[in-house]
Order: structure tokens, then sequence, then C-alpha cells
């Protein structure tokens, strides 16, 4: 997934936050630049959002050789009182899926007009 974010307007259900920490846990050893692309987000957004979630403690990163590995804090509550007592883990179960199992959430798949 390389290249330039394509334009979003509008709402979404998922906050940029969330989405850049699925994809982390889809692969603690990504780069800033594929997590941009796979988020459809600017790496400098990226940068930004690793940075407030090491600063909240929800993330942690180590530095081996060139490569940044990062670490989930999954017991850690998520911030909305909404979410009281909720934690990453819980979050992370809905949002991480096995890349065949996105497949078969297509529209078609789902309507069951996919041949």
């Amino acid at each position: 997934m390389e290249g330039a974010p394509e334009p979003h307007s509008g709402w979404t259900f998922i906050t940029n936050h969330a989405r850049v920490l699925a994809a982390v846990a889809d692969d603690s050893h990504a780069r800033i630049r594929d997590i941009a692309a796979h988020c459809r987000l600017t790496e400098r957004a990226v940068q930004r959002i690793i940075a407030d979630l090491e600063q909240d403690g929800y993330l942690s990163r180590t530095r081996e050789g060139r490569t940044n590995i990062y670490r989930i804090e999954p017991d850690k509550v998520l911030r909305h009182p909404a979410e009281a007592g909720l934690s990453v883990a819980s979050l992370l179960s809905l949002l991480v899926k096995d890349e065949a199992d996105r497949g078969k959430n297509t529209p078609a798949a789902a309507t069951g007009t996919e041949p």
C-alpha cells in the first residue's frame, strides 16, 4: 500500500487513533509509511497519533536497528467515559481481523450478490 492517501470528507465511525492502533496490532514492525498508507493518512498525521498514543501509555516503541517495534498495552482502559471499563484489547478484538476475513465482508458478500 503505497502512494498518497485518498481524500475523505464527512464523518466516520472509527477514529484515526483507533485505525493507527489497529494497524500496529496487525504488524508491530510496520513502518510509519505503511501505517499511513493502510489508514489513508499522511505520514505526519500518523507520527502525531503515535506520539499521542505513546504519551498516554497506550503504545510504546523500541528501536531495533533501523526499525521501530511497537508494543500495545492491551489492558489500558479507553479514555472516553462512555467506554468506561473497556480495554484496548476489547476494542482491537473488533477492529483487527485477518485479511482474508476482510474480503468476505464486502458489500457484495453481505448482499449475497457475489459470484
